[in-house]
């Protein structure tokens, strides 16, 4: 994976993110919190949790002193919609100035799965991508059982809304 790549999945994982964050917002309070039987119980619990692996990953890859919620005890809501943005900022930021060789890097890291562990960087920015993209589905899903319409998350929607299209 290329720097310009990461740059590229960096981006397009906060687009999404954000577009899902909005259609939780666009919903009453008690459809946020509302049991569902997937994922972490609830959308906005769903939510928290794609913001834990945001932040314990950045907090990896790049600044250990970002601060990362305790897993067992996700953060609110309330929370995520003020930090998520900042977050998302620190990650485009180190995505701006990583190289093709800083991604060759193994990232040491202690796992609650794995133990002491590490991973080359760009392995890491595929998970951290692919994590929320799975948790953004499982949203999705959500959103639907209580009958509303989901954002578009597809990468080919990000694509499309960074580049000028050209009429045929």
């Amino acid at each position: 994976m290329t720097a310009q790549e990461v740059r590229t999945h960096i981006g397009y994982s906060g687009w999404a993110s954000r577009k899902v964050l909005e259609a939780a917002l666009a919903l009453p309070p008690e459809d946020r919190t509302k049991p569902m039987s997937v994922s972490h119980g609830s959308i906005a619990n769903t939510l928290a949790h794609i913001y834990f692996g945001d932040a314990i990953w950045f907090s990896r890859i790049a600044d250990p002193g970002y601060p990362v919620p305790p897993h067992d005890a996700l953060p609110s809501l309330d929370f995520v919609i003020e930090e998520w943005p900042r977050l998302q900022a620190k990650w485009d930021a180190w995505a701006n100035a990583v190289t093709d060789s800083d991604l060759a890097r193994q990232v040491p890291f202690k796992s609650r799965f794995v133990g002491n562990a590490g991973l080359p960087a760009w392995q890491i920015v595929v998970h951290v991508v692919n994590h929320a993209t799975l948790h953004r589905g499982q949203i999705v899903g959500m959103l639907r059982q209580l009958g509303r319409k989901p954002p578009a998350t597809d990468i080919l929607f990000y694509y499309y809304e960074q580049t000028p299209q050209v009429a045929s």
